[in-house]
């Protein structure tokens, strides 16, 4: 690592922010803008990729002037598990419904920290579930199921 680099951390979490965001932003210029008051396909990744690349762009910077700790080893087995929970999410949410894929991506994950005791994180996952539901279903009229077909609806 350079020695201009005082802050791996931050520089490394840049770096990809930056990346994402400037793919982000890439990829959207194939699709049509649209303006504020009538989005195009374009807008949201355009302005989203934007404002993450701002991010990414910030924590490079101050990555060389604030000092900070190295980068410890990649946990495989945390990435693994938390992998497989976006997966399960994904497979889940069309037969199992978005109540019990939420439950099932906020246990799992959970997996993967140290400080994972069940009856916090179950608390956590019912509210996040619920939450869910409410927002994106109930609210904003998304077209998923709470309780999926494997139940009955």
């Amino acid at each position: 690592m350079p020695n201009f680099i005082r802050n791996p951390q931050d520089f490394w979490s840049g770096v990809i922010f930056l990346a994402f965001g400037l793919a982000a932003a890439l990829i959207g210029r194939e699709y049509a803008m649209g303006t504020a008051g009538r989005m195009g396909p374009a807008y949201f990744p355009t302005i989203l990729g934007g404002l993450l690349a701002v991010i990414g762009a910030i924590s490079v910077v101050r990555s060389m002037f604030r000092s900070g700790d190295p980068i410890e080893r990649i946990a495989i087995k945390n990435l693994l598990i938390i992998l497989l929970a976006v997966v399960l999410f994904g497979l889940l949410v069309r037969g199992a419904g978005l109540v019990i894929a939420v439950i099932v991506l906020v246990m799992l994950s959970g997996f993967a920290s140290r400080k994972f005791r069940l009856l916090p994180f179950l608390a956590v996952a019912i509210g996040l579930a619920v939450f869910s539901a409410l927002v994106f279903v109930v609210g904003l009229g998304l077209p998923m199921p709470i309780l999926g077909a494997w139940f009955g609806y």
